[in-house]
């Protein structure tokens, strides 16, 4: 008998056996089924729109299911029209509305269209389980309409009446929205995004806000992501990070109109200090106009200046707190001789292609001014008042983390820190050291201890500090390189010093032995597992491909953010797991209004169609059956009495 105090809390949900009865059957049921479509997305940086219309159009595997049910039965022009209606059902028809185009007889078509549609997607699902995304004030209708038998005539006339009473007294209008929104939602099971929303792009809250939304969703933190959420914390540097990105791509809407941070201070200081240096090594991309905050190029270029100076002093400053982190080469402002203009990294000395410095005091470079400090401070309060902000870093805490396991896919953004010999990397703390899983066990605590109260480093100050080094240090998952050159891209001319060498996790991964390797640490079978990462653009245009090691890891970071496209040639994967295999869905650059279906490519087909019973919902579900048939066993004894109405 199971822990008696358990059974009787189980009890108070299935108070009798013929309910706890009818849900053993309900479960064992649903496992029965096909398991549920899983979507991997990696490296978003913000590109909002082109994300949104993923989701949307679930990576083009809509347009398949309109072209698997009415191929061969009404043209690719209708298809495509329906397939858009279903992407943008409320912007369709209002302009169908506005043309004079949505009559009563293209409503009845869509609608029946629309219906079918909804059959073949709910196929996979409980009758239950569809219920309950139905939408409320439709519900009923929804749920006859996708379960008449064609078969009868009586049945026919009562779908034709059904229909037509819609169109009767005018809800036929939120009625084929409502439809085409349960067609999203039913389309994707689950979504897993494997790091880097922020950055980049223009819009990364509108991005968290879509996720924030979404019925099942997890998320496995980038460095990006964690830059973010470590401004949350107050980390200076962190916040001089975002911010300096976000500038350096004229990316001023998601700071001030998406996420409230006050501006003004900072180009007010900019304007003043750098108002004679034209900041030429700090001139934004412009990649993304500006919607709501229009900012003259010139000043960009000199708030940008003005916060990467700021930076570079806190990360000196942090670095010198942190002699564990190994980072004092980095230490660079440092290293410049203000009288020659020159900068000396790694045992060579180099010319600076800019040497206007008028905030460093050469005898103590790394000491900010009185009004950097106070500039700082303000900043600090407008990212810790940010309420949007803090929801979203909230919510990348409760659905996030450094790495997930589900139905045999280890997905994790970066790497495994590894050794050229093979052997995992280990990083020392508190006087232990950390590798392999364990590793990035112990970051996900430090991570939480940055925001919240944690026993395994209640020093938040030390935790908010090493969410700066889990951004760029050597040994961090998230970054996997031995160093961040910034400072080189902006002052130096000579390209090898912009050079980050990687971490030998990405020499080794591509062969099957280390992806073992890696599988086994984290507790999964080397047999039809998957490690699934991002990160590292993979740039087909060159020839490489996102499946290496012989299938068994995957790479999705394919260039959805535009400042990486000229490279990789395409505009980002996703991955697609179903019932029958897996897929990838190759995107082009997203253009609205124009055909935006990808190319899908089957990679691996299951050896027998997957059931949700060998999934690891499958094995929860099992768990919960073996609780109740204990509960049941409970009641007959007499151990526990049923509440008998």
């Amino acid at each position: 008998m199971r822990d008696l105090a358990y059974l009787k809390l189980l009890a108070k949900e299935y108070p009798t056996v013929k309910a706890a009865s009818s849900e053993i059957i309900n479960l064992t049921a649903i496992k029965g089924l096909p398991k549920g479509t899983e979507y991997f997305f990696s490296d978003l940086h913000g590109e909002h729109e082109a994300f949104i219309h993923l989701l949307k159009s679930s990576s083009g595997i809509i347009r398949e299911k309109i072209k698997e049910t009415f191929g061969y039965v009404i043209p690719e022009e209708d298809q495509e029209e329906l397939a858009n209606l279903i992407y943008y059902p409320d912007k369709v028809m209002h302009q169908l509305m506005m043309e004079g185009k949505a009559t009563d007889e293209w409503k009845r078509i869509n609608i029946y269209r629309l219906v079918q549609i909804c059959k073949v997607v709910s196929s996979k699902y409980t009758r239950s389980k569809v219920r309950k995304k139905l939408p409320e004030e439709f519900a009923y209708i929804i749920d006859e309409l996708l379960h008449v038998d064609y078969n009868g005539e009586n049945k026919r006339v009562y779908y034709s009446e059904i229909i037509r009473s819609i169109i009767d007294i005018d809800t036929a209008d939120k009625f084929i929205i409502a439809l085409c929104e349960l067609i999203q939602n039913l389309t994707i099971d689950s979504l897993h995004i494997i790091g880097d929303i922020f950055d980049r792009g223009p819009r990364a809250d509108l991005i968290m806000n879509a996720l924030a939304q979404f019925h099942d969703v997890d998320i496995q933190w980038g460095n990006h992501d964690i830059s973010w959420m470590g401004a949350a914390t107050g980390n200076q540097a962190c916040i001089c990070n975002v911010l300096r990105i976000a500038i350096s791509y004229n990316s001023f809407d998601v700071l001030e109109d998406g996420y409230g941070i006050n501006l003004r201070p900072l180009s007010m200081f900019a304007a003043s200090v750098y108002k004679n240096d034209p900041c030429t090594r700090f001139i934004p991309h412009i990649l993304d106009e500006n919607i709501y905050d229009v900012v003259d190029p010139g000043l960009v270029a000199k708030m940008h200046k003005a916060i990467a100076v700021i930076q570079f002093k806190i990360e000196g400053q942090i670095i010198r707190r942190h002699p564990e982190y190994e980072m004092d080469n980095r230490r660079l402002l440092e290293k410049v001789d203000f009288d020659s203009g020159t900068v000396m990294v790694e045992g060579k000395t180099y010319q600076m292609l800019d040497t206007s410095f008028p905030t460093i005091d050469p005898k103590d470079p790394l000491k900010l001014t009185a009004e950097e400090e106070e500039l700082l401070h303000t900043l600090e309060l407008s990212f810790k008042h940010s309420q949007l902000l803090h929801r979203h870093v909230k919510f990348l805490y409760s659905h996030g983390g450094m790495y997930k396991s589900c139905n045999q896919n280890l997905l994790y953004h970066g790497c495994i820190p590894m050794k050229k010999d093979g052997s995992f990397e280990k990083l020392e703390f508190f006087g232990i050291s950390y590798s392999g899983k364990n590793l990035m066990d112990f970051i996900d605590k430090m991570v939480q201890g940055a925001y919240f109260f944690s026993e395994i480093n209640p020093d938040k100050a030390v935790a908010r500090d090493f969410m700066w080094y889990l951004w760029c240090g050597k040994k961090s998952p998230l970054y996997g390189k031995d160093k961040m050159t910034t400072f080189e891209h902006y002052f130096i001319a000579d390209k090898a010093t912009h050079k980050e060498v990687m971490n030998p996790y990405y020499q080794l991964s591509v062969r099957e032995e280390y992806c073992d390797k890696i599988l086994k640490e984290f507790g999964l079978p080397t047999n039809n597992s998957h490690i699934i990462n991002g990160h590292v653009p993979v740039k087909i245009k060159d020839g490489e491909t996102p499946v290496k090691a012989g299938g068994k890891l995957y790479i999705i970071d394919g260039g959805l953010s535009k400042a990486y496209q000229s490279k990789t040639g395409i505009a980002g994967y996703t991955l697609i797991h179903n019932s029958r295999h897996l897929a990838l869905a190759e995107h082009k650059p997203f253009c609205p209004g124009k055909k935006n279906t990808p190319k899908v490519t089957i990679v691996e087909k299951m050896k027998k169609r997957v059931m949700v019973g060998d999934t690891d919902l499958g094995g929860e579900l099992t768990e919960k059956i073996n609780d109740l048939k204990e509960l049941v066993s409970a009641y007959r004894k007499g151990v526990i009495k049923e509440k008998i109405l």
